[in-house]
C-alpha cells in the first residue's frame, strides 16, 4: 500500500452526454479515466497507483443518479450504495444487494460509492460483484460505436480488468426480480468488518421447488480468484437435490474445491465451506417463507 500524497495535476473535462464522455476516452487513450464517486480512483491517485492526465467527470451530465424499480431494477451510472439500503423496493425483492451494502464501508463511502464503480473497478473482492452474478444481472455498455449489453458473469476478464473498451463505459445494470420461492443471501469475511476489502466474499440464490426440493441455485465467490465467478460445480450439487443439511454440507464442500485464492489458500478455502454453509442455509429459510 502506497504512502498518500497529495493530488498529481489533471486536466478535468466536464461532458454534456455519455456518448460525449466516450468521445473524451477515445480522444484521450489511456491517459483518462471517469470520474463518479471517486472512492478508488482519488485514492488510487494519491498512492499513485495511478495517474491520468485527464479526469471526466459524470457528475455535470445529470440524470444518471436514478434506481428505477418494477420486474427489473435499473441502476444508473452514479446510483450511489446508499441509494439501494434506502430503497424499500430493493430491500423487498432485492435485499441480497442491500446485505452486500451493510459490509461495505462507511456511511461517508456509501453515500459517495456507484454501484457501477465498484464492479468496474473489477476487484476479486468487489462486494456487489457476487450479488450481481447470482441475480444474473446485465450490463448496458455504451461507447462511440454504440451500444451492446453484456451479462455480468461476461463481464470480468482478469484482476481490476473488464471487457469495456477504451472508449466505453457501463451505462446502466439491469437486476431481474428474483420469482417467488427464491432467495439470495451475501455472506463475507474480512479482517475489520466494514471497513477492509472481503478476504472471502461468498453469495447464493436458491429457487425452492416443491417441499424442500432445489429447483435452482446460482453460487458466486469473490477475493478467491483473478475475477469473481460462479461456481458450477456447487451449483450442479443442489440442482433437483432437496436442501438437507447434508446436501447443504456436500455443496460447501464443493465450493471450497471450486475456489482458486492465490493468497492463504488452505485458510480461504475454510472460510469458503464455512460460509457456503450458511449463507445456503439462511436462503433455504427465507425462501421457505415466501
Amino acid at each position: 500500500m502506497g504512502m498518500m500524497r497529495r493530488l498529481p495535476r489533471f486536466d478535468y473535462l466536464a461532458p454534456a452526454s455519455l456518448q460525449e464522455a466516450c468521445a473524451m476516452l477515445r480522444q484521450h487513450p489511456g491517459q483518462a479515466k471517469l470520474l463518479a464517486g471517486g472512492t478508488d480512483l482519488l485514492v488510487n491517485m494519491k498512492r499513485r497507483d495511478e495517474a491520468p492526465a485527464f479526469l471526466i467527470g459524470l457528475k455535470p451530465i445529470g440524470g444518471l443518479d436514478y434506481l428505477r424499480d418494477g420486474n427489473v431494477l435499473h441502476i444508473g451510472p452514479l446510483a450511489v450504495l446508499h441509494q439501494l439500503e434506502m430503497s424499500a423496493a430493493v430491500r423487498q425483492k432485492w435485499s441480497i444487494l442491500v446485505q452486500a451494502v451493510d459490509h461495505f464501508g462507511s456511511t461517508q463511502i456509501r453515500n459517495l460509492a456507484t454501484v457501477v464503480g465498484n464492479i468496474c473497478s473489477a476487484s476479486p473482492s468487489a462486494d456487489m460483484a457476487t450479488p450481481l452474478l447470482v441475480l444474473g444481472a446485465n450490463v448496458k455498455v455504451v461507447g462511440v460505436g454504440g451500444e451492446r449489453s453484456v451479462p455480468i458473469d461476461k463481464f470480468f476478464v482478469a484482476p481490476f480488468k473488464t471487457v469495456l473498451r477504451e472508449d466505453e463505459m457501463v451505462a446502466e445494470i439491469e437486476v431481474p426480480a428474483p420469482a417467488e420461492r427464491r432467495a439470495a443471501v451475501y455472506e463475507r469475511h474480512s479482517l475489520r468488518e466494514a471497513m477492509d476489502h472481503a478476504l472471502v466474499g461468498v453469495s447464493v440464490m436458491v429457487h425452492l421447488g416443491r417441499g424442500t426440493t432445489c429447483q435452482d441455485a446460482h453460487v458466486a465467490l469473490g477475493a478467491c480468484a483473478p475475477t469473481p465467478r460462479r461456481a458450477p460445480k456447487t451449483e450442479a450439487v443442489l440442482r433437483g437435490q432437496r436442501l438437507t443439511e447434508a446436501t447443504i454440507a456436500e455443496a460447501a464442500r464443493v465450493a471450497a474445491t471450486e475456489a482458486d485464492p492465490r493468497t492463504d489458500p488452505e485458510y480461504k478455502r475454510q472460510v469458503v465451506e464455512v460460509l457456503t454453509r450458511r449463507a445456503l442455509t439462511r436462503a433455504l429459510k427465507e425462501a421457505q417463507g415466501k
